[in-house]
């Protein structure tokens, strides 16, 4: 399969240490397969994964491929069914692979050497974690087989001794069993990190940051609103807006937050304003109008209706 152009490529590259692999032929193959099931669970993690051929060998159902069973687990991936091919023989479905990958879930005393998929995958792609020495890089296969057994019984030896390698996926050793489509969704995705991620899916574009220059205007209104409130006084300000600038420098504050700010500040400006209309020009001896609001009930009251208003 092509590898994914552009930003899933180029996020991918920076995890391998070696060219990626640009054209693999990837095959899976089920054989002995039981259960309908399990086929439409695989075709459907294949074609999560972008990989298409799939052989069954001498499955239980000649008919699996149309199978109701086998339809509704595919979830969509009726092309990938479409495209199967139902072979009598393990020679016939591994025609024109020359690097076969067997599963197992525990290692076998002799055979193949057992690795893990990410280990193993890391020899063609240059995985750098972990990085293999030199002397184990190999050549880039032309064609690669997965190869899974029957339900039940796993896959025979002698299917395994013809194999190149192992895979045994990591799990939990006092429980690790996974069925036929979990173990190909795990080596699928393995694999194809190995060749070359997919672009993740575009998100919400981010907006542009505030300049020094808005956040600075903001900061100046901001100051107006809070001396408004009687939270700040200009007279020992201390290094309240100092550290209020280095609060919006670490937050990088976008021009569509700072109008939010903006729009805050003059509602606050807003309200104090207009409370401060209600008090006449006369005022008691204690500097305060008589009857009328005192400048912290004024301040309380303005943030008050602030408040409500963000409520």
């Amino acid at each position: 399969m092509q590898t994914a152009a552009g930003a899933g490529a180029a996020t991918i590259r920076r995890f391998y240490r070696w060219p990626l692999l640009v054209t693999v032929r990837t095959r899976f193959v089920l054989i002995q397969t039981s259960h309908a099931g399990n086929v439409g669970a695989a075709a459907r993690a294949m074609k999560t994964m972008g990989f298409d051929d799939l052989v069954l060998v001498a499955p239980r159902w000649a008919n699996v491929l149309r199978r109701e069973e086998t339809i509704q687990r595919a979830s969509g991936a009726l092309d990938v069914l479409a495209n199967a091919r139902i072979v009598d023989t393990l020679d016939e479905a591994l025609d024109g692979m020359d690097h076969l990958c067997a599963t197992a879930m525990t290692p076998r005393d002799f055979g193949p050497p057992t690795r893990a998929p990410r280990e193993h995958f890391s020899r063609f792609a240059g995985l750098s974690q972990p990085a293999p020495a030199p002397s184990a890089v190999e050549t880039p296969p032309q064609g690669i087989a997965f190869l899974f057994g029957s339900e039940r019984f796993g896959m025979r030896n002698e299917d395994v001794y013809r194999c190149h390698v192992c895979l045994s996926i990591p799990t939990n050793p006092q429980f690790g069993s996974l069925n036929i489509g979990a173990a190909l969704q795990v080596i699928a995705y393995e694999w194809r990190l190995a060749l070359g991620s997919f672009p993740l899916p575009g998100s919400t574009p981010q907006s542009d940051l505030a300049d020094a220059a808005r956040v600075a205007g903001m900061l100046a209104h901001l100051q107006q609103s809070l001396e408004a409130l009687g939270f700040l006084d200009p007279l020992a300000p201390k290094k309240l807006m100092p550290r209020l600038n280095q609060l919006f420098n670490r937050a990088s504050v976008t021009h569509e937050e700072i109008h939010i700010l903006r729009g805050i500040a003059k509602a606050v400006l807003q309200q104090s304003a207009q409370l401060q209309a209600k008090v006449p020009d006369g005022a008691s001896a204690s500097g305060e109008p008589e009857g009328q609001p005192k400048a912290q009930d004024i301040a309380r009251a303005t943030s008050a209706s602030v408040l409500q208003k963000l409520d």
